[in-house]
């Protein structure tokens, strides 16, 4: 087999396994993986750009390695349900900084953490004054929660005593000048409907780039641009 036919054999089939190992592992943003996901992740790219290049070696030593790694990975999310000492080995556990309005130094010393880079993930929270904050949290992924004392904090509908009634997600109907039927159906409407709706918006079918159904009933519709005009 020519090299560079081995080289893109390997690729693909790196790629394949490595798909098969993410579906296993399951969905998570870069800023939700723990320490130990992230180490994994950076270790299973390692082992399949190996796959992928080095022809010197048996590549399916590789492999192997793969497997182990997702094995392992796989029995340490399902040992982390069920056993919180193994979730807080593994994971972490999430930090107070801020508590009753006070900054806690010891915890920010522990993290690793200075005041200026606090300061900045409050700002990240739309927070500007340290005195408005009465906790804030540092969850295992890094990530900080803020809550306001109570005299900052906005006031909501309930609060004035206003009621809201509530409110459904708007079900996507038409993409990109395809109708999506089981969203239609789920909405409790049919294409008789819908086409009948774009009828009396005076809105052609294929002119169609994105359609809402929302929770009252009624058709929210987005063209497509006209030709020359760049989609912001």
């Amino acid at each position: 087999m020519p090299h560079w036919l081995e080289v893109a054999f390997r690729t693909v089939l790196a790629l394949v396994v490595l798909f098969i190992i993410t579906k296993a592992l399951g969905k998570r943003q870069i800023s939700q993986l723990s320490l130990f996901e992230y180490i994994t992740g950076i270790s299973i790219g390692n082992i399949a750009g190996y796959i992928s290049i080095d022809t010197d070696t048996e590549w399916y030593v590789g492999l192997v390695s793969l497997a182990v790694w997702a094995a392992v990975s796989v029995g340490a999310e399902k040992l982390t349900v069920h056993s919180k000492k193994a979730r807080d080995l593994i994971d972490g556990k999430a930090a107070v900084l801020i508590e009753k309005g006070n900054v806690l130094e010891s915890n920010l010393a522990k993290e690793r953490l200075t005041v200026d880079e606090l300061l900045a993930v409050l700002r990240d929270n739309s927070v500007f004054r340290l005195a408005d904050v009465e906790f804030a949290l540092m969850e295992p992924s890094g990530k900080v929660n803020v809550m306001l004392k109570t005299d900052k904090q906005p006031m909501t509908r309930g609060d004035a005593g206003i009621q809201t009634p509530e409110s459904l997600p708007a079900r996507t109907v038409i993409i990109d000048n395809e109708i999506m039927s089981e969203e239609l159906r789920s909405s409790g409407y049919d294409e008789a409907w819908l086409r009948k709706e774009l009828d009396r918006m005076r809105i052609k079918y294929e002119d169609v780039f994105v359609a809402q159904i929302d929770d009252q009933g009624q058709l929210l519709v987005d063209k497509y641009d006209p030709p020359g005009k760049k989609r912001r």
